[in-house]
């Protein structure tokens, strides 16, 4: 570590995840001197995204991890006889059952700059295949990674006074000038040439079929523009997650886009559901006698805790058998059991059915017609947007420093089955190509889990334009593969030469899939280890639930531990209220020092987030 900075810290984090990255936010605002830590060279741990090239390097970097012998450390030397140190494992034992699948053919005669181009036609290679030869310098640094975050202009995203207008929420489509600006910042400046080169114009009808081709060496090339999650999740517009985004004005460094459509995956088709009233009465799917049937149930549903006397009597069956009870078709019961309170025929109680669809409707209208957002850029935002926090109010940041000696690391069987894809259309076609969606797949086997389907397009900047980025996340069973594949073979259709041929293809084409386990620890708390010091506490990593609220719950109950009677994450002074004199200016001053980029942005406000000019469509 450099000489000068500090030696002694109030609060030392280990890991950049999202839990963690709140909690050294919250304690740094508190006035606590927090030092965050991370073995990795990028900031999210589990939570983070990644651009294509940038997924490659982390999945060599899991096979070398893989490959770790566990030796006698050199530190143990320089224990003295009244200390102990409890090691950490080297290995992080979190990702199994990595799978990789390139379905997109490969054109031999272009020049691939990068690297761990994978074999054609789907051929299964795993983690030690796949990603031997990817370039690990394109892994993003801890520069990078900030620079990611504030891609969107900061200069025009300045602190709201009204909560609900408090965070940036873009109904338009991508804009040519929002495009440039990311060209500019986050892509090499020769991708927009070189995609036109990828895309061969069809100068005779024979090789007409063809022009839309979309190959693997275009996808390597026009990598930068995927931003990858390895947790897929949403935010509830009136999820703990958001309140503390706008309370404590992080909110201003990211932007988040409505998800603009529910599916469901019924008979084999995937349909649209009717969630808001405006859905309900425009739907053709649903009869006029179902409209009333639908209207009348979800207004019972928001008020259902004030007539106990009509589910009290159901309250020791599930919520599916209770949907019977009612006065609902078949039709309406699977779209209220899947799509509204996204569960399944066993896994909810009448209770939590029908509070879970309250907060789905209670959730509705505040940014659009779905309940949920989704952060421009992926899910590995948010995490980076808590360090700059913290950073901005002295906290210190050293990436790549691995912590050898703390906590055993401990096992959890709970696991996580995760799949993401690269598809050339979505799974429900419309007048508009920039649908962001979300699509319950019910479990078909006893035993087995529902599998949750998040559709991106390219206007979230997480995926290059022709293409969608698709998360596929359910509870293991099996391995990932296993668990997921029979939904990806439902919805998707492998990109082959034979059928590049046949235009008339219903399903999208896959270009490219991965699986992976995933460990859920979201149970994992101080219990979970022997002899911990008082002062030691620990974090989980990703749950699959759709929500963030696990993590911001253990975050707010950790700072409370550690900072008690201290507010969690409150907003930071106003500009005009800070006097530039003794201590008071010690924010400011760790805030020039410690991440300077972010300057002029944390000292400008004004009503509103959203500059006046940006245009919308």
């Amino acid at each position: 570590m450099a000489d000068n900075l500090p030696s002694e810290f109030d609060v030392v984090v280990i890991g950049t995840g999202l839990p963690e990255s709140i909690i050294a936010a919250a304690c740094s605002r508190s006035g606590q001197r927090v030092l965050h830590v991370d073995s990795r060279s990028y900031y999210g741990g589990n939570w983070a995204s990644f651009s294509f090239s940038g997924l490659l390097s982390w999945l060599k970097e899991h096979q070398e991890n893989s490959d770790i012998v566990n030796e006698c450390p050199p530190w143990q030397e320089k224990i003295l006889e009244n200390e102990e140190a409890i090691a950490l494992s080297r290995k992080d034992k979190t990702i199994q059952h990595v799978e990789v699948f390139c379905y997109a053919s490969q054109d031999l005669h272009e020049d691939v700059e990068e690297a761990g181009a994978l074999q054609k036609n789907h051929a299964s290679v795993t983690s030690a295949n796949s990603t031997e030869a990817a370039d690990s310098a394109c892994l993003p640094t801890e520069d990078q990674s900030l620079s990611t975050a504030s891609c969107e202009i900061p200069t025009e995203q300045t602190p709201s006074s009204d909560p609900e207008s408090a965070l940036e929420v873009n109904d338009f489509e991508a804009t040519g000038e929002k495009e440039n600006h990311c060209d500019k910042t986050c892509v090499p400046s020769t991708s927009e040439k070189e995609t036109s080169e990828n895309v061969p114009m069809a100068e005779n009808t024979a090789e007409q079929p063809k022009k839309n081709r979309i190959t693997y060496s275009q996808i390597i090339k026009e990598g930068r523009r995927f931003n990858i999650d390895l947790v897929s999740k949403l935010l509830y517009s009136r999820g703990l997650l958001i309140d503390l985004l706008i309370k404590s004005n992080v909110s201003r460094y990211a932007e988040f886009k409505n998800i603009t459509r529910i599916l469901a995956f019924r008979e084999g088709r995937v349909e649209q559901v009717p969630c808001s009233r405006a859905d309900v009465f425009n739907s053709k799917q649903l009869t006029m006698v179902e409209k009333r049937m639908l209207m009348k149930f979800l207004t019972f549903c928001m008020e259902y805790e004030e007539h106990p006397d009509e589910y009290k009597a159901y309250e020791e069956i599930t919520f599916y058998e209770y949907l019977k009870t009612q006065k609902l078709t078949p039709n309406l019961q699977y779209f209220v059991l899947h799509s509204i309170a996204m569960t399944s025929e066993t896994a909810s109680s009448t209770i939590d059915g029908l509070r879970a669809t309250k907060n789905f409707l209670h959730c509705l209208g505040r940014y659009g017609n779905t309940p949920f957002l989704f952060p421009l850029y992926g899910q590995g935002e948010l995490p980076q947007c808590f360090c700059r926090m913290c950073a901005v109010f002295g906290g210190i940041y050293c990436l790549r420093h691995l912590v050898q000696c703390l906590v055993v690391d401990k096992e959890s069987g709970k696991q996580i089955s995760r799949a993401v894809l690269i598809t050339d259309k979505s799974v429900l076609k419309t007048d508009s190509d920039q649908q962001i969606s979300i699509l319950t797949v019910p479990a078909e086997e006893p035993g087995a889990f529902a599998v949750r389907v998040i559709e991106l397009c390219s206007s979230t900047m997480t995926c290059m334009k022709g293409t969608y980025l698709v998360h596929l996340t359910c509870t293991s069973s099996k391995t990932a593969r296993e668990d997921l594949e029979p939904v990806v073979q439902k919805l998707f259709t492998p990109y082959t030469e034979k059928e590049i041929e046949n235009e008339e293809v219903e399903k999208p084409r896959l270009l490219w899939a991965l699986y992976f386990n995933m460990r859920d620890s979201s149970d994992v708390s101080r219990n979970s280890y022997n002899d911990l010091p008082s002062n030691v506490y620990v974090c989980s990593g990703p749950d699959c639930a759709l929500g963030n609220d696990n993590a911001v719950k253990q975050a707010e109950a950790l700072f409370q531990q550690i900072c008690p009677n201290e507010d969690f994450c409150p907003p930071p002074p106003n500009p005009e209220d800070i006097i530039l004199d003794g201590d008071s200016l010690q924010p400011e001053a760790s805030e020039s020092s410690a991440i300077p980029e972010a300057n002029s942005e944390t000292l400008r406000e004004s009503a509103n987030l959203r500059n006046p000019e940006e245009p919308s469509e």
